[in-house]
Formats: C-alpha cells, sequence, structure tokens
C-alpha cells in the first residue's frame, strides 16, 4: 500500500493483481515523506517508509479511517481486479509454491481458500459500493496504468518492467485449457461480487 503526498495518490493493493511490481515500481519516485509498506520477498529497488499502523494489503476503508479526511477526498484511490478464474488459477501456483510443490489443484478447490479482494476496495458490509476512484483492469495493465500515471505525473514509459512473484506460475496455459467445468462454476460463485461490479464472464 502506498499513500503519496508528493503525488497525491493512494494505492491498495490486491493480491495476484501485479500489486508487488505497481508498489515496487511506485516506491522508487515516492517522497521521503509517503507511506510504503514493506513487501515480501523484499526487493531492493523498493523502500518502505513511514508505514507505522499500515501494512501491505491494508483496505480501502482502515486506510480512511487512519489518514485525514481531507487526504482521503483529495487524492486519487486506485486498485487493480482481474479475471477470477485467470486470477484463481494463478493464487493457486503461489499457494503450490509455497507449500513446496505438495498442493494438488484438486485439494486447493477443497480447502475454498480463493484470492477474493473486493473487500479491500468497497464500504463494509456494502460489497457493490466501491469506495476508490478507479479500479484497473489487470488485463489492461499497462494502457490503463499510463493513463493514471500520466494524470498523477508519475513518469511512465509504457511499462513497469518489474514482474514480481511471476516465477510462481510456470504453467503459461488459458485457465480454459486448465479448469474442469466443476472448478469454473466453483469460481463463478465465489466471485460473484466481482462478476456483478466488473462483468467479468468466463
Amino acid at each position: 500500500m502506498i499513500i503519496s503526498h508528493k503525488y497525491q495518490f493512494i494505492f491498495i493493493k490486491t493480491r495476484k493483481t501485479a500489486g508487488t511490481s505497481i508498489e515496487a515500481y511506485l516506491s522508487q519516485y515516492c517522497g521521503d515523506k509517503d507511506v510504503v509498506t514493506p513487501i515480501h520477498p523484499a526487493l531492493d529497488i523498493h523502500k518502505p517508509r513511514n508505514y507505522d499502523e499500515f501494512y501491505n494489503h491494508i483496505g480501502a476503508a482502515s486506510v480512511r479511517d487512519q489518514v485525514e479526511p481531507e487526504i482521503w477526498d483529495k487524492y486519487f484511490k486506485f486498485c487493480v481486479e482481474r479475471n477470477p478464474w485467470d486470477k484463481t488459477l494463478s493464487h493457486y501456483h503461489m499457494m503450490n509454491t509455497i507449500s513446496g510443490g505438495k498442493l494438488s489443484l484438486e485439494d486447493y478447490f477443497l480447502s475454498g481458500d480463493y484470492c477474493i479482494d473486493f473487500p479491500a476496495y468497497v464500504e463494509p458490509e456494502e460489497p457493490s459500493h466501491i469506495i476508490l476512484d478507479k479500479v484497473l483492469k489487470f488485463e489492461n495493465i499497462d494502457t490503463e496504468l499510463g493513463l493514471v500515471f500520466n494524470n498523477l505525473g508519475v513518469p511512465f514509459n509504457g511499462a513497469l518492467g518489474i514482474k514480481a512473484k511471476s516465477e510462481y506460475r510456470t504453467d503459461k496455459r488459458s485457465y480454459k485449457d486448465v479448469l474442469t467445468g466443476e472448478q469454473a462454476e466453483l469460481i463463478s460463485n465465489a466471485f460473484v461480487n466481482e462478476r456483478t461490479l466488473f462483468g467479468y464472464s468466463y
């Protein structure tokens, strides 16, 4: 998570949406008084600072509660969301790597531990009410970041140039070539809020 007083934005970090790469990129341009939370594993170009009560995946409502109202109202607030089926498969590969390669896709689905992030960017108890100014789509990330960064004045040449945690997923097949119909339906049911908010479909 980043609060940049220098560029007047708040970046809320969701999971499996290039959040670490975006945060590492932005940290290079943040000022000494900006808030940059730690990431794991650490990257040399990422310099945490001034984070105190803030943490990596803190939700927007919690940030709102901890900053001055004029900062929340004035700063541009954004995050990134991703196609639920692709996001779930990416999350599985990460969890499998963490487990030492011992987690089967079937066992992952049995756990029911999906990578659901909508509570991070909506009003608590109101899943249809987004409280950020913009939710970018991972599928068009470079273009959408370009528009945001241009408006904020953040230097950007069209690509982040950082691919943090991309090593988790060595199988690059489309989710349509991996997931069974039953698995796809489980994801569809689990991510109904994201599908409703952003129109994602299988």
